[in-house]
């Protein structure tokens, strides 16, 4: 019986295989990763208040926020006139708008206690999350809101159900 086995120089190949991998891990560190993750992250309420808002006095509210459950003010003049009428029997709170906003949230079905538990910031837009209590009882002339101070860095907008409210 013959050998049939043949002699392969494994140089040239060898040498080939090195270049080949080396591309190939060239290749996979400047190939694009996977997008990067946005981490919500809380911010600190670092003051709050609850209270009823008479919906005589919706222009008091930024203009694009009146008919919205959630949003929020950027400046000490609607936050002035806001607070007349709805907490009048207490001081007007300092707030240095260039570095704090104040979200609210408020009631558009029913008139319910409503508080903010969080405030969550992911890729710039600010997610109230809030508790309300359960009632029937049907809105006739006030709504419960609740306000939160929070930091204004990072934000760009603010969750109003599925629409996102522009922070100017």
């Amino acid at each position: 019986m013959q050998n049939r086995c043949k002699t392969i120089k494994l140089y040239g190949t060898a040498t080939g295989a090195v270049y080949i991998l080396l591309a190939a891990l060239l290749a996979a560190c400047a190939a694009p990763g996977p997008p990067p993750v946005h981490m919500s992250v809380e911010l600190p309420i670092l003051d709050q208040w609850r209270g009823d808002f008479p919906l005589s006095q919706l222009e008091r509210l930024p203009d694009q926020q009146r008919a919205a459950r959630a949003g929020y003010i950027g400046d000490a003049a609607h936050f002035a006139a806001l607070w007349q009428v709805f907490l009048p029997s207490k001081p007007l709170p300092e707030v240095d708008f260039s570095r704090h906003l104040v979200v609210f949230v408020r009631n558009l079905d029913f008139y319910n206690h409503t508080a903010i538990g969080k405030v969550m910031l992911d890729a710039g837009t600010v997610e109230i999350i809030a508790m309300e209590t359960l009632s029937a009882r049907p809105i006739e002339d006030k709504v419960a809101m609740a306000l939160a101070l929070v930091p204004r860095a990072g934000v760009t907008s603010v969750l109003a159900g599925s629409e996102r409210i522009p922070v100017n």
